[in-house]
């Protein structure tokens, strides 16, 4: 029984679901949209969206700004994305409470029938 047991595990431990969710959350950032499976994408949609959020409060009070773009720099891959991020990102949901981000089914995969969905950025 899952009473109580928060979170998907998607099979994998803790070290590759983080690194999942890093490749994921960085490919969704510097491209605005990710295909891949519905699992995969409603894991890393909970986790973009914290990080959106964590920019946007960075923006109201700068003196937040210096720790939470190392915060974001720890959970992403590269200084672009962050810069991304904050520079691009951000600004454009100033206005939107929560809800960045939509999930799209496309159907099953070929090779093994997976559940396939879009991830993306919503536009404003």
């Amino acid at each position: 029984m899952r009473h109580r047991v928060a979170g998907k595990t998607l099979s994998r431990d803790k070290d590759h679901r983080e690194a999942l969710a890093r490749n994921l959350a960085t490919q969704l950032f510097l491209h605005g949209a990710i295909e891949t499976t519905e699992a995969k994408a409603e894991f890393v949609q909970a986790y973009a969206e914290k990080l959106i959020t964590l920019a946007k409060k960075a923006l109201e009070d700068p003196s937040r700004q210096v720790a939470a773009r190392r915060l974001a720099a720890a959970r992403l891959y590269g200084r672009e994305v962050v810069k991304k991020l904050f520079d691009e990102i951000a600004p454009r949901y100033r206005d939107r409470n929560g809800g960045y981000t939509r999930i799209y089914k496309l159907g099953f995969r070929r090779g093994d029938a997976a559940p396939m969905a879009r991830l993306e950025l919503v536009q404003d």
